[in-house]
């Protein structure tokens, strides 16, 4: 069970019209009053508990407008797969620096940033890695996501915003192939992640990686102790089905030799 408090008044929830966006709109309410949904794509009706503020994070006034009257904002919007740069650009560092100058004019002080394990793709899965180690993006998401982390240390040394950057693995209902045994969260424990960045009284500017309560895993969490997440779900319980029905990786393959998985070796410029 996730035991969230209502810490905030009204929290903004960007991205919400996507996957993991469409899973936090369910849980997010448990930790506010108010939840203030965007995404430039249709929400639907607000239900009980929640406002909508359509968005395009590359229109500085949208957002601007959408931030206004926020006590904390968990930013999941942007594009989250591999992208030619030009529209990277625009949604995930673009969109970034107006969400940031937004919460500064506004007064929020404290942001849940989706960042990514795509931020250290090149590192081996034969290697285990710390908040510490420098970035080694595997795609130019993965730039954007690097560049967002140090964004958002900036505005944390300069004007005070607390920033939770919170490396997601991979948050599905379950894993889908042998990679994601390693970094798989699920939704309740995104859910308690959050729940805990959201509520831990003294934030500063954090560095979290994103996953359940794994046997195997690449990522050493012990810097993010004070925020206090205990992860209650893990991979392990679907190891057996995930190898009965996946073949054995190529050991060659750039895929399965680097964290970033696919990404390491995703064409941006081809088209679909």
């Amino acid at each position: 069970m996730v035991n969230p408090r209502k810490t905030y008044h009204r929290i903004l929830l960007t991205g919400a019209a996507g996957g993991l966006g469409t899973a936090l709109r369910s849980r997010l309410l448990a930790n506010c009053e108010v939840l203030r949904l965007s995404d430039k794509a249709n929400l639907g009706e607000a239900q009980a508990g929640e406002e909508i503020a359509l968005a395009d994070l590359a229109d500085a006034a949208a957002v601007d407008a959408a931030v206004a009257g926020c006590d904390a904002i968990v930013h999941l919007g942007g594009i989250s797969v591999e992208a030619p740069f030009e529209a990277i650009l625009q949604a995930n560092i673009l969109g970034l620096y107006h969400l940031y100058e937004a919460a500064r004019k506004h007064g929020v002080k404290r942001v849940v940033f989706a960042s990514s394990n795509h931020v250290t793709g090149f590192y081996k899965q034969s290697e285990t890695i710390t908040a510490d180690h420098p970035a080694r993006p595997d795609s130019y998401y993965g730039v954007s996501k690097a560049f967002g982390e140090d964004f958002s240390r900036f505005y944390f040394d300069r004007y005070g915003i607390e920033t939770a950057c919170v490396r997601i693995g991979s948050s599905f209902p379950e894993p889908k192939d042998r990679r994601m045994l390693a970094t798989w969260l699920s939704f309740d424990d995104l859910h308690r992640l959050i729940s805990a960045c959201l509520s831990t009284p003294v934030l500063g500017h954090s560095i979290v990686f994103g996953m359940s309560d794994n046997a195997v895993t690449w990522w050493d969490n012990s810097r993010a102790k004070h925020i206090g997440y205990v992860p209650q779900d893990s991979s392990d319980v679907f190891r057996d089905a995930v190898f009965a029905r996946t073949p054995a990786p190529d050991l060659n393959d750039p895929a399965a030799i680097y964290q970033g998985g696919g990404f390491v070796k995703a064409d941006p410029f081809k088209k679909a």
